[in-house]
């Protein structure tokens, strides 16, 4: 049975946590040996590897972010950025949109934060870089920010073997449905066998 977000689901627990093969969703099985229980299977979060990954499958990442006033003044401040627009209240209400915008590097930075659970975690290597940025619609306080993603392309590195470069094209709206941001990332993931073999997956601190 499927769950949700791309969970695969066998026998379950009472928590309702997968117990099956991990071919998406982002867990990971093993097994560990318990003091006073015998043999217990152990379940780690984790995002998909090189060879999860599928071209043009729509990932939904959930939960949404509903974003505040003090985040936004956070963090603008702790960035060193003195727009008005997201600062200066009674300034920004004058201008075209008549209130304060939400800082558009902390809507890039929550994109692609919230494809990292589910795509990511304990999967990546490296980012490569961020192309084709943009926000059409400002977000403003209070609205909830949505993130899905799709792998647009990928393919196996000629110079690092095990390893591989995915192309995600995130996609962010708001609780209507409004395009808010949009990005093109590149990422160097770990295939799961590779990742295996080197120690750092699932094999390597839970043995399989």
């Amino acid at each position: 049975m499927s769950g949700e977000n791309g969970v695969s689901t066998g026998s379950t627990t009472g928590g309702g946590v997968s117990m099956g093969s991990p071919t998406g969703g982002g867990v990971s099985t093993g097994s560990a040996t318990g003091s006073d229980a015998g043999e217990r299977r152990v379940i780690e979060q984790r995002g998909l590897y090189f060879d999860e990954l599928e071209e043009g499958v729509l990932y939904a990442h959930r939960p949404g972010r509903t974003v505040t006033e003090a985040d936004n003044v956070l963090f603008t401040t702790l960035t060193m950025n003195t727009q008005a627009l997201h600062l200066d209240a009674a300034w920004s209400a004058g201008q075209p949109f008549g209130q304060r915008l939400v800082n558009s590097m902390f809507t890039l930075s929550t994109v692609v934060g919230q494809s990292v659970s589910q795509l990511t975690q304990g999967t990546i290597i490296a980012q490569l870089g961020l192309t084709d940025v943009s926000f059409p619609h400002p977000l403003y306080h209070g609205d909830t920010l949505y993130t899905e993603t799709v792998i647009s392309g990928k393919r196996l590195s000629s110079s690092r073997p095990g390893q591989g470069i995915v192309t995600m094209e995130h996609t962010g709206r708001n609780q209507d449905g409004t395009v808010v941001a949009l990005a093109t990332r590149s990422c160097l993931m770990w295939t799961r066998e590779a990742h295996r073999q080197q120690g750092g997956g699932e094999g390597g601190t839970i043995p399989v």
